[in-house]
């Protein structure tokens, strides 16, 4: 089994990405919404003047989709050409990462 964990940063392809995990098998995904580093320091008090530089260079994300799924090694090929349908190519910049774990143990999931 594999943890697959997605970082999808253009979060309006969230239900697209969804309905197609359902239509290929995938049963059960955990959403979690995130910020990332990059985002909180522009909004730290001691990082102002460099975040204020970097808001007129870069639109930076204010929030992005941390999706984990547990699965049978034989989904993660699935999974990932999901994310190249809706999301892109991940090689390009600001659409996301994603990467898998191996999982040693699980109990709770019916995957």
């Amino acid at each position: 089994m594999k943890l697959v964990v997605f970082v999808m940063y253009k979060t309006e392809q969230l239900d697209g990405f969804l309905h197609e995990l359902k239509e290929r098998g995938v049963s059960g995904a955990t959403i979690l919404n995130s910020t990332g580093m990059a985002r909180k320091l522009v909004e730290s008090d001691d990082m102002n003047f460099i975040g204020s530089l970097k808001t007129l260079f870069a639109k930076p994300r204010k929030e992005s989709h941390v999706i984990l799924m547990a699965v049978q090694d034989a989904k993660v090929k699935d999974i990932f050409e999901i994310i190249d349908n809706i999301c892109g190519s991940l090689e390009e910049p600001d659409t996301g990462i994603a990467f898998t774990v191996p999982i040693d143990e699980i109990r709770g999931c019916n995957c």
